[in-house]
């Protein structure tokens, strides 16, 4: 009976213990409450009498998500789902998390009050896929210092061309005289020139973003070369004659360029104005270094022509983009829904940088729980796996807010009296088996 009483005891002291941890830390971002789970043990008995046992302990923790609280630091970030943040110690070692307010650390790397960093999914190689290790994250790092520039990858023209426009004259009749279309570029304009006064051919514009931050820009000519089939010819804007435009001289050389830098033909269905399927809707403009063509100091872009249409009105330029930003300084820090941390320049231009993708198990209950806000992977938890924001019940990544711990504060306060009574009722259970081998001991003497 006296050790059953010195168990109730231990056992109300652990619930006491996780009561005081969990008030604790009632205002730490991210915590998860603690609880402990009571289980009898029971010894052998006759049917004439009974010989107590005791009570065994397991700490549990509770999962379930916390309110949000909103504040003004955009790295202050929080997870609105049943996701994890990864993060990772100064040594290296991978965690996960929900205490997820980060400022930048001397170096840039985003780090939390535990010292834990942050970690991401770069885009230095284009569009993170999928993953199943933490080898494929890495620090998340913001540059705050110097000027940035990048280079332009894709773009997007779009324009009206006039369905009742002429077919360009040297293309008739059939198949009419393909070394005067823009794209072979002839040394006299007058028949380029001619074509753009009668409708049948058009300029437009783009200016791409070379290595260096460079301009580099781009005329475009759509030529009608039959019903419903344009011709699409890029050339270089430095090469153009003054105020002419054409021929487009290789200032190196001083002879006429012989091609372009890129043309291609486009095909589209007079029913509906759009392009046939099929048709390409994809422009490639190659600006690197070429042995036999021209260094432009650029990377390939991949231009989208599918929203071109051809419809009977005038010709009408309905979208000229391109990516890629000037040398400019950094303005802003922005991180969205789906967890992509950008970065936007006084120019206006935004550049992606890291995807901070999150991690999951089946049973998070059964996770590890480490100090610092930490979990790691248990013996009952499942395996870590990983995936987007917004994907399955990941959830979404709010920027800007913080989760609060889930503990109750009332709950906790009558967990603590309940602990209190039943302590002082185990003590007394001990005392009063002491009194019995009291009264054993003087029936003897």
């Amino acid at each position: 009976m006296m050790r059953t009483g010195v168990s109730g005891m231990n056992a109300q002291a652990t619930r006491l213990a996780t009561v005081a941890d969990n008030i604790a830390n009632s205002g730490t971002h991210g915590y998860k409450k603690a609880s402990v789970a009571f289980s009898s043990l029971v010894v052998p008995n006759t049917g004439t009498s009974y010989v107590s046992g005791g009570i065994s302990t397991q700490v549990r923790y509770d999962m379930s998500a916390g309110n949000l609280q909103y504040t003004t630091s955009v790295t202050d970030l929080a997870i609105d789902g049943n996701g994890f943040f990864v993060v990772q110690d100064a040594a290296g070692k991978p965690f996960l998390s929900r205490a997820a307010s980060f400022i930048p650390d001397g170096n840039g790397n985003l780090v939390n009050a535990a010292g834990y960093y942050l970690m991401g999914r770069s885009y230095a190689l284009g569009e993170p896929g999928t993953t199943t290790t933490y080898g494929d994250y890495e620090r998340v790092t913001i540059p705050t210092t110097g000027l940035e520039r990048v280079a332009s990858t894709m773009g997007k023209l779009a324009s009206n061309l006039p369905f009742d426009a002429p077919v360009y004259a040297p293309m008739l009749p059939a198949p009419g005289d393909v070394t005067k279309l823009p794209s072979a570029n002839p040394a006299n304009d007058a028949d380029i020139r001619a074509g753009m006064e009668a409708g049948s051919i058009f300029k437009s514009g783009l200016t791409a973003i070379g290595y260096a931050g460079e301009a580099i820009r781009l005329d475009i000519y759509f030529t009608k070369i039959a019903d419903n089939q344009w011709e699409v010819a890029v050339f270089y804007q430095p090469d153009a004659s003054t105020a002419t435009a054409f021929p487009y001289i290789d200032p190196v050389t001083g002879a006429p360029a012989t091609a372009p830098l890129e043309k291609m033909d486009l095909t589209f269905d007079p029913t509906t104005g759009n392009l046939v399927a099929g048709s390409s809707t994809e422009l490639v403009l190659d600006l690197r270094p070429a042995p036999a063509g021209k260094d432009l100091n650029g990377e390939r872009i991949s231009v989208d022509l599918s929203d071109m249409r051809q419809l009977a009105t005038d010709y009408t330029p309905l979208a000229a983009e391109m990516n890629g930003s000037r040398p400019s300084a950094i303005d802003r820090i922005v991180i969205d829904e789906d967890g992509i941390l950008s970065v936007q320049y006084a120019n206006g231009a935004m550049e992606k940088l890291y995807r901070l993708d999150l991690a999951y198990v089946q049973s998070p209950d059964q996770l590890s729980v480490l100090p610092g806000n930490v979990f790691q992977e248990g013996l009952q938890s499942g395996q870590v796996k990983f995936g987007k924001p917004n994907e399955i019940s990941l959830g979404a990544v709010k920027s800007g807010a913080v989760e609060n711990s889930n503990v109750d504060i009332a709950e906790e306060l009558t967990n603590m009296i309940e602990s209190q009574r039943n302590y002082t009722a185990n003590s007394k259970v001990f005392q009063t088996g002491g009194d019995l081998m009291d009264v054993l001991v003087n029936l003897k003497r």
